[in-house]
This record gives C-alpha cells, sequence and structure tokens, in this order.
C-alpha cells in the first residue's frame, strides 16, 4: 500500500476542520493558440496519465484513524470528470481571468474521486489560451508541481509519443483490511524507534550536536508562534476568493539581489514586507513591528526526489519588517532576519518535528494537529512561496506556454497569500485573498512590484527606463508612504 505521510495528511486535516478552507494548489498556464478542440485536449492528457499514477488514485482513510490515510487507485476513474473547460468574458483581460480563477480556487476538490482537475480556458487576448492545473496540496507541493509540468507538457513544439497505458485499478482491500494493515505497522512502530536509536548511538558526538541545534531550533520556533498584534489582515475567512496577479522580468530582480547583495528571495519577501506596509497604512492601521509575521515554506526535497509526487517541506516562521520605511533598510532587515532564523535551525527543527511525526502512531499525531487546528491560529497573517518553475520552454499540443501564473491557498485565519514563480525570464506574482476581507488584492499585486522598483540600482540606466506595473481600480487603494 502506498501512505501519505503524516505533512501530506494534515492538508486534508486542514480541511476537516475548517469548512472555509480550500487547500488546493494550482497554476496557470497561459498558451498561444489556437485552442484546442476538448476531444484533443483530452487525448493529451491521457497519453500522460500513466507518468501520473496519482491522477487515478483518491485517498482513502483507515477506520478509527488507526493509521496513515492510503492511495488507492479509483475503479470508477473517468478522466471527462476532471477535465474542465470555459471561457472568459469578454473582453478577456487579466481582470476576467483573475475572476474566473478566484471562483474555481473556491470550491473543494470532491474527496470521492482523484483530487485533481485541469481547466481548459478560452477566450484570452490575441486568441491565446490557458489550463489552470488544480491539485490538492495533500498531493504534492511547488516542487513536484513542477514535476507536473515535465510529465504532462512537452519540450518542443512536436508532441511526444502517447506512453503505453497498461493501468488496471489495484484493489486495496475493505476497511477491515486496512485495520488490520494499519495495526500491524502499529506494532512494528518500538522496533523501529529502538533501531533509529540505535543508529544515533552509534554516533554520539554528531547526535548531540544535532539535538542541540534542534532545541534550538525548536526554541526560534516556539517563538514564532507566540500571539501576533492583531490587524485587520487576520480574521476569519469567508468561502469566497479574491486572485491578482503582477509581473516583473526576473532580470529586474536579480539586479536588486546583485546591487545589494542579498538573495532573490530576500529581495521578493522585502517587496512583500512593503506591500504590506501600504496596505495597513491604507486602513489607517499601523505597521508596528511584529505586526506581520509570515509562513514560508521550505523545499526539504534532494535533488533525487524531484521526480517523487508529495510533500517534503519545512517552514521558517519570519516577522516582516513592516515597520521600516526606507526599502533599503527594509531589505537589509530580511536579510539578516533570515539569516538570523537559519543560524538558529529553525528550518531544520521543522523537519526533525516532521520526521519525528512519522514514527509516531497516526491517531495520535492526527488528533494533535486537529486539536491545535480547532485553537485560533493568531500567530501567523500571511503566508509566502517562491517556487523556481520549469527551467525549459514547455509545449502543449504544439503551443508555447507563454507564462505560468501561480496561485497559493489561504487557511486559518491568514487572508492573504503571497506565491512567485518564476519562467521563461519572468516572475509571475499571484495573491489571494479572501474576498470580503481584501478587496484590495489587485493594487496588493501591484505594490509588490513597485515595492522592487524602489530599490532599483540608481546608476542603472536601463533600470531606470524600465516602466511601473499598470494599475487597476480596486475597492480602496493601498497608500504609498511619504
Amino acid at each position: 500500500m502506498e501512505y501519505l505521510s503524516p505533512l501530506d495528511a494534515s492538508f486534508l486535516d486542514v480541511e476537516d476542520e475548517d469548512p472555509h478552507a480550500s487547500l488546493a494548489i494550482a497554476s496557470i498556464a497561459v498558451l498561444d493558440g489556437p485552442a484546442p478542440s476538448q476531444a484533443e485536449f483530452a487525448e493529451a492528457i491521457r497519453a500522460r496519465l500513466p507518468l501520473v499514477p496519482r491522477y487515478r488514485q483518491k485517498v482513502r482513510r483507515v477506520p478509527f484513524n488507526l493509521g496513515r490515510p492510503v492511495w488507492a487507485d479509483d475503479p470508477d476513474f473517468d478522466l471527462d470528470f476532471h477535465l474542465r473547460r470555459t471561457a472568459l468574458v469578454a473582453p478577456g483581460d487579466d481582470a476576467a481571468l483573475q475572476r474566473l480563477v478566484g471562483r474555481i480556487m473556491a470550491q473543494r476538490l470532491d474527496r470521492e474521486r482523484p483530487l485533481w482537475e485541469d481547466w481548459l480556458i478560452e477566450g484570452l487576448p490575441g486568441g491565446r489560451w490557458a489550463v489552470l492545473s488544480k491539485v490538492h496540496h495533500c498531493m504534492i507541493d511547488g516542487v513536484s508541481g513542477n514535476e507536473l509540468y515535465r510529465l504532462i507538457c512537452d519540450t518542443g513544439p512536436k508532441p511526444r509519443r502517447p506512453v503505453a497505458d497498461n493501468w488496471r485499478p489495484r484493489p486495496v482491500g475493505g476497511d477491515l483490511d486496512l485495520a488490520l494493515d494499519a495495526c500491524g505497522r502499529l506494532l512494528r512502530i518500538p522496533f523501529e524507534q529502538t533501531r533509529l536509536l540505535a543508529l544515533a548511538a552509534r554516533r554520539p558526538g554528531e547526535a548531540v550536536v544535532r539535538l542541540r541545534e534542534t532545541a534550538r531550533g525548536l526554541a526560534a520556533l516556539a517563538q514564532g508562534l507566540l500571539r501576533a498584534k492583531p490587524t485587520s489582515v487576520s480574521g476569519p475567512l469567508g468561502l469566497a476568493r479574491r486572485y491578482a496577479v503582477a509581473r516583473m522580468p526576473l532580470a529586474d530582480i536579480t539586479l536588486v539581489a546583485d546591487a545589494h547583495q542579498v538573495t532573490v528571495n530576500d529581495v521578493y519577501l522585502a517587496a512583500v514586507a512593503g506591500a504590506f506596509r501600504r496596505l495597513l497604512l491604507s486602513r489607517g492601521e499601523e505597521p508596528d513591528p511584529g505586526a506581520i509575521r509570515t509562513l514560508i515554506p521550505v523545499s526539504m526535497r534532494a535533488n533525487d526526489e524531484r521526480h517523487l509526487l508529495d510533500n517534503r517541506l519545512a517552514s521558517m516562521l519570519l516577522q516582516l519588517p513592516v515597520e521600516i520605511e526606507a526599502p533599503a533598510e527594509r531589505l537589509r532587515a530580511v536579510h539578516r532576519r533570515v539569516a538570523e532564523l537559519r543560524a538558529d535551525h529553525e528550518v531544520e527543527a521543522g523537519a526533525a518535528l516532521i520526521s519525528l511525526a512519522e514514527q509516531e502512531p497516526f491517531a495520535a499525531v492526527s488528533f494533535l494537529i486537529r486539536t491545535a487546528l480547532r485553537l485560533p491560529q493568531r500567530a501567523l497573517a500571511t503566508v509566502t512561496t517562491n517556487v523556481p518553475g520549469p527551467s525549459v520552454r514547455l509545449y502543449i499540443l504544439g503551443c508555447p506556454v507563454r507564462e505560468i501564473l501561480p496561485y497559493v491557498p489561504i487557511a486559518e485565519r491568514m487572508r492573504i497569500g503571497v506565491s512567485v514563480l518564476t519562467y521563461a525570464g519572468q516572475a509571475a506574482f499571484g495573491i489571494t485573498a479572501d474576498f470580503a476581507a481584501v478587496p484590495e488584492a489587485d493594487e496588493f499585486a501591484a505594490a509588490v512590484v513597485d515595492e522592487v522598483a524602489k530599490l532599483r540600482p540608481t546608476a542603472s540606466p536601463r533600470m531606470r527606463a524600465a516602466p511601473r506595473a499598470p494599475r487597476r481600480r480596486a475597492t480602496a487603494r493601498i497608500a504609498e508612504p511619504a
């Protein structure tokens, strides 16, 4: 049997405990036209199904939560159910696409079926079309999402040959079989724990160092989970979502990073901090220290694990320096704070907790997670992700993928989520927001790009001439600090 990890299963637990959460992640690939027919699109996906076994598997829970959920082949798999088609209303601009994405992503995936959908979207300007790939977070993280693109898409205009498909659904047994298998795994846990302790005892010096680093990291994690200053950007969520996009050349961000001797991710986080500062000021709220703490997923995936479709993540909890007005000082503060968290081994401590959960009875782990989810989360205001997209130009049915736009789900009182994905020399920023609580999603997206522009080296003529991202009307505008 193939089991979900405790981390994979936790994304299902979040949905179970929060009726307003939809924990699917997504990306939107925009392609040059013409759009294929539904039959052509279905055949293109069907030709790749053997490469993605999860697309024909659904989640089955073990009775009484005795063990981790399992991936089970769906004997009633119907590809047509997972392939949807729609069109934008005229004029088919960014605003129309973003409204559609918000509506699609607000709807939960059907737990009785494999947890994915592909939406073919027609009506984009210039005869272009798009594919929205919607996959539950229990199946993949951002890095393994790139693997889906590698498997489904082509790297040239000529489509690859279909993959031979001899799939037949494998039975996993009934509830009794699942329960008995889970009991057997429970009985093996003490022996596995003893084996791991014996391995650690062979290298006591290394074990002591690792234990010391983990303890230091756990202290940093605990501090990051302390209650933050209340603001209007965190609180109960509704069912509906807004989605907004902003774009800029990746070279512009790289130039800023090089000029300030920081990382591209530092520049991104500083820009997000600046956008939150503007939002708070526009709402008459003070951007005090500690007002905005972000959850940053960190990939723990080794290079030889990139083909695995699962979650291999730890977390960093970063206080965004929204209290700092000067963009350059804010960037330096981000760089310093990230370095401090890395020196404290916060990420490694989180990874150690996830590894420990895999060695404990799942019922106890799931109970602790669900209990924590029932408590109001007041430490984190947002989630920020940064995923390098595919490194080569991609094609679907001979049509080139012009850009890929990211979508990150929100839950647990985090009313805004920010994601960035790089592809074909472009950085695309995707903003997910609670529909009722954050009407300024469009302005927030534009503010992120504008904050990067404020960090540009003034000595560079090319950068001085770079145009700013266009702003669109919103219900309320984000005030730019003087």
